[in-house]
């Protein structure tokens, strides 16, 4: 185990590029794996890219708006109270990375945007406090709790498949929630991970010859520095200064708010998509940090972690263009169709939509692909199909542990680089296939 742990993190600081040089590197495989395994020509595959190129604007906005919503409430003095207190349930190396993993996988059940920030957050208020822990661990740690987000209450595929009008009503109808997130094969996965990851990572502590030689400065990054505004005493305010710093403003525009969300769920049951909860974690960011002076103060540093989610999204759109358009998404998934029967179904769906993870890093615009060719065929084969959603969505969540993409808002805050953590995440990903394979095959 220590041998295969150092393997790993030693071929990542070495070969593994930064990650909108892996977007550009998958870019040129997905083109010459077009021309190879289909019938489109070079300048049909170049049509494909560039035509796909803003095909996920609205969604790469939610995307963004999810991170955002997530790093406002996480950055509220509110939530940094509570994060300080956790943190001092840590004493040792050892607690901190337990602390760190369980914390986030947790948060990430909620919202993944919000785990996500949690967890770095966390992780280096830990650091902070524990001597001795090795910081790239402790923010590996922090992001394998993303392994949870997809089979918890932000799961994109889970929760668009429970909305009336979605793409595949037509084939699979609605899905509630309680047939995918709160099914007895879904509970089994997201428990036993929520369980097993802090063990996993507190036992690759010690596969570490020594501890990582990390600048202390990046524990105290910019962007979780406290929000400077002006005192609501000064004399010399404005009346668009008075504005600003109204806590008035903000209670009103949150009550507001919090109307319509007491509407939405009176109206609609549990509906939690997308929207809803962006929705829901921007108004609670609006309520804590009480003025809006100190929430656009929250929202400028916000928006410096998904930099590269901004600009890798049209990338990944590209590259979707060139699977979709070639048909080469369509032969992967086909092929692992043709070897499934009703019981291998669940585990075969799982592993295509974790390759095909690897060139669209992203749960909805993976579910439009291979939505279409996996229900049918799993209402073909008699299979669940509530269970073959749910196995996209494992697959997804899954190879996200190699797929730097989504690891990019966790390392802005964190100050640190892909390869750092990449290595240790080469392991997680390897035990997970245990828990995740059980569920879909056996529950």
């Amino acid at each position: 185990m220590k041998s295969l742990t150092s393997f790993f993190d030693r071929m990542v600081q070495r070969y593994l590029p930064d990650a909108f040089l892996f977007a550009i590197i998958l870019t040129f495989a997905v083109f010459l794996l077009g021309i190879g395994l289909t019938e489109s020509s070079p300048v049909q595959m170049v049509e494909y890219w560039g035509g796909g190129f803003w095909d996920l604007l609205a969604f790469a906005m939610q995307m963004s708006l999810i991170v955002v919503t997530g790093y406002i409430l996480a950055s509220t003095p509110i939530v940094k109270k509570l994060l300080t207190r956790i943190s001092k349930l840590a004493n040792t190396p050892g607690q901190a990375i337990m602390l760190v993993t369980f914390t986030a996988a947790v948060a990430c059940l909620i919202n993944y945007g919000f785990g996500l920030v949690v967890g770095a957050l966390l992780a280096i208020h830990v650091a902070k406090r524990v001597h001795g822990v090795d910081y790239r661990l402790l923010m590996a740690s922090a992001y394998s709790g993303f392994l949870l987000w997809h089979g918890g209450l932000s799961g994109s595929i889970p929760l668009l498949i429970a909305t009336p009008g979605h793409f595949l009503e037509d084939k699979m109808g609605i899905i509630p929630v309680a047939d995918t997130l709160f099914s007895g094969f879904n509970l089994f996965i997201a428990l036993t991970l929520l369980v097993t990851l802090p063990l996993l990572n507190r036992f690759l502590m010690n596969t570490r010859d020594s501890i990582s030689s990390i600048d202390p400065s990046l524990w105290e990054p910019d962007s979780i520095s406290e929000p400077e505004d002006q005192s609501e005493h000064d004399i010399d305010l404005t009346p668009a200064d008075r504005l600003e710093n109204s806590q008035i403003i903000s209670l009103i525009i949150g009550a507001f708010g919090f109307a319509f969300i007491i509407y939405h769920f009176a109206a609609n049951g549990f509906d939690l998509n997308i929207n809803i909860v962006n929705f829901i974690f921007l108004f609670l960011g609006i309520i804590f940090h009480k003025t809006p002076r100190r929430f656009l103060n929250s929202v400028s540093h916000a928006v410096k972690n998904v930099g590269g989610i901004i600009i890798q999204f049209p990338f990944y759109a590209g590259i979707m263009g060139m699977m979709v358009a070639s048909g080469l998404s369509e032969q992967m998934s086909l092929w692992f169709v043709s070897i499934s029967n009703d019981f291998t179904f669940p585990f075969f769906t799982f592993l295509s939509a974790g390759i095909v993870n690897f060139f669209i890093p992203s749960g909805g615009g993976q579910w439009a692909i291979q939505g279409p060719i996996m229900i049918p065929a799993a209402i073909e084969l008699g299979t669940n199909t509530a269970k073959t959603a749910m196995a996209v969505a494992w697959g997804d969540a899954w190879t996200n542990m190699i797929q730097p993409f989504w690891a990019l808002p966790l390392l802005a805050i964190a100050g640190l680089k892909v390869r750092d953590i990449m290595g240790f995440c080469v392991m997680i990903l390897l035990w997970s296939f245990i828990p995740i394979s059980i569920g879909l095959l056996f529950f």
